[in-house]
C-alpha cells in the first residue's frame, strides 16, 4: 500500500520501510526513533480501489519514526554577475533535512 502526503507544502509519494527526507523537525533537535506523524494524506492506493481526499483522506496516517535528525543537502552555487560594473559574487547554500523511516501506512 501506498501513500500521497502533503508535508511542507509539497507532495511525497511514500510506502512502507521507506526513507524520505523531509524539512527539518525541531531545528535539529529530534531524538533519534521519535514517532512522526503525517495526517495530511492526499490518497491512499495499492490494494483495490484508491481513496481520494477532498482534500484529504478521513481518517488516513502515515506514520514514521526519525532514523537521522539533521542531514546535508546538496550545495547550491549562487552566482551574481553586473555586465560592465566589475562585480561579481559567488554565495552557496546547503539546505538541512531530517531522514524519515516510514513504519506504517493506515487508512
Amino acid at each position: 500500500m501506498y501513500a500521497i502526503i502533503e508535508d511542507s507544502g509539497s507532495q511525497r509519494k511514500v510506502q512502507a520501510g521507506e526513507a524520505i527526507l523531509i524539512d527539518l523537525l525541531d531545528e535539529g533537535t529530534a531524538a533519534i526513533g521519535k514517532a512522526v506523524t503525517f495526517d495530511r494524506v492526499l490518497m491512499l492506493g495499492g490494494e483495490g480501489d484508491a481513496k481520494i481526499g477532498a482534500p484529504y483522506v478521513r481518517g488516513a496516517v502515515v506514520k514514521g519514526e526519525v532514523l537521522e535528525p539533521v542531514v546535508l543537502g546538496e550545495k547550491i552555487h549562487i552566482h551574481k554577475h553586473r555586465t560592465k560594473k566589475a562585480y561579481k559574487k559567488k554565495t552557496g547554500h546547503r539546505q538541512r533535512y531530517t531522514r524519515v523511516k516510514i513504519t506504517s501506512v493506515t487508512g
